[in-house]
């Protein structure tokens, strides 16, 4: 093949693994280049993770503007100028587009902005953006091609030209009913931040429960967060046809149980999973295997079927989250400086960023039982932390699994105020197995939220003995 440009590596995909991984091989002195089709940085400081949360943010400011008697403001008439909540998040990520490119620029990596697809063993012709056609070739390949939202085959469903998580972040205006199809990790912050906005919303859920993959006291308390709010909620539902048009009338067909139901709205936002974006870009041509469901074949390394080619994120089938990401490319660094780091038996920690927070690390009640393993449990209700009340934010709970038999952390999961930031604290005692004692002995600032680890650890019950009693079971609780 004529033409052929040759690099020390090339990363297909400027995602959180892949950029950080380009900037670090760069800047060891490795001729680094990176193909990037659309979005520099990957999609969570564009189109994801951090813009979603802006959205929501100005939907938390929303929400104080509408409870501003409670904390004696007094305010005048106000409204939601979409246009301007759009706006607020452009400028953001266009200053996360900046510091992208001069990291970028900084590490020496160079963007080569095109299609990327396999040729060849470790080769890539790629269709630039500006026009014409390049061939590269790395002496090392990283894959950080990420996933898109999945639009299933429902009747009419493509056809309704329905939003994702993209276009909903581009609204510029309030939709009249917002009908989200999915009540997973997206489908949920955009409908409480829509309902603050002002959209009349309407969830809907094939399973009995909102997230179901969490304890019933986690759906319980969503749930009833989400009726509190005026939120819809169309649990145990399933969709067989979309009529009409997304952004002008939408009509859902679907079952409820035993009975046909009609949901109608102007919007339709599609939040039922994600699809790898491995298809078309020849993997069977460098000898790359995929998985059934279109993920890339990886063992705990990150190493695919093909030798000197790696691949990293969501679409090596590594948990949907950029912190995930982000690990992944410090699994590969480890390994490529010839140390041993692994995927598996890691922390997966995670939040939804619903008001209050859901976050959690390590087993729920649900995993334990499966997994035949006893706990003592303990659970106390966020009003017990001081600082919730000086915020008005008492909403919510404290749950942690103890060992029966020691005092291992098993898991943590808080449903409340700041969630999110009080998971370091219980990850970095599990790693270390350190026993609950340990936190429940810190001294801990206050009032702070995490001073709520006082309460819940002191309330542990004591260790199981050795021959369980009748009440304690494999999963379950003293």
């Amino acid at each position: 093949m004529s033409n052929v440009e040759h690099y020390d590596a090339v990363v297909l995909g400027s995602g959180e693994a892949g950029k950080f991984l380009a900037w670090h091989l760069a800047a060891a002195g490795k001729r680094t280049a990176v193909v990037e089709r659309k979005l520099v940085g990957g999609a969570c400081p564009n189109v994801a993770c951090l813009p979603s949360k802006n959205i929501i943010h100005s939907a938390k400011v929303a929400s104080y503007m509408l409870r501003s008697e409670e904390f004696g403001i007094v305010t005048g008439p106000w409204g939601i100028d979409m246009k301007a909540v759009r706006e607020r998040k452009r400028r953001m990520v266009e200053g996360l587009r900046e510091m992208h490119l001069a990291n970028f620029a900084k590490s020496g990596a160079e963007i080569v902005m095109g299609s990327g697809r396999f040729v060849g063993e470790r080769t890539l012709e790629v269709d630039l953006l500006s026009g014409g056609t390049r061939v590269l070739r790395g002496g090392q390949v990283f894959l950080d091609t990420g996933t898109r939202a999945a639009i299933g085959k429902t009747p009419g469903l493509a056809e309704a030209a329905p939003l994702t998580h993209v276009e909903a972040l581009e609204l510029d205006s309030v939709p009249r009913h917002l009908l989200i199809l999915g009540g997973g990790y997206v489908g949920l912050e955009f409908a409480q931040a829509m309902r603050r906005l002002g959209s009349l919303v309407t969830v809907i859920e094939h399973h009995p429960r909102l997230v179901a993959a969490e304890d019933p006291d986690v759906s319980e308390a969503i749930e009833q967060l989400f009726a509190d709010e005026g939120i819809d909620v169309s649990l145990n539902t399933n969709v067989w046809s979309v009529s009409g048009k997304s952004g002008g009338e939408v009509r859902l067909n679907a079952t409820q149980g035993d009975s046909k139901i009609v949901l109608d709205g102007s919007h339709l936002l599609v939040a039922t999973g994600r699809v790898p974006n491995t298809d078309g870009i020849g993997l069977d041509l460098a000898g790359i295997a995929t998985r059934p469901d279109g993920y890339i074949h990886v063992n705990e390394r990150l190493e695919t079927t093909a030798p000197g080619v790696w691949a990293m994120g969501d679409c090596a089938g590594s948990p949907h989250f950029t912190h995930i990401s982000f690990d992944d490319f410090r699994v590969v660094r480890e390994n490529l400086a010839g140390r041993h780091r692994v995927t598996s038996g890691r922390q997966v920690p995670f939040c939804l960023f619903t008001d209050p927070e859901l976050a959690r690390v390590g087993l729920n009640e649900s995993e334990a039982g499966r997994q035949g393993i006893e706990y003592r449990m303990v659970k106390v209700p966020m009003a017990s932390v001081l600082r919730t009340r000086t915020l008005s934010e008492t909403r919510g709970f404290l749950k942690a699994l103890v060992g029966a038999h020691d005092d291992r952390i098993l898991g943590f999961t808080a449903f409340g105020v700041s969630a999110g930031e009080m998971l370091p604290a219980v990850q970095l005692a599990m790693a270390a197995g350190m026993p609950y004692t340990a936190l429940r002995d810190t001294v801990l600032t206050h009032p702070t939220v995490n001073e709520g680890f006082l309460p819940l650890f002191s309330a542990v019950p004591a260790v199981a003995p050795r021959n369980p009693a009748p009440t304690l079971k494999a999963g379950g609780a003293v």
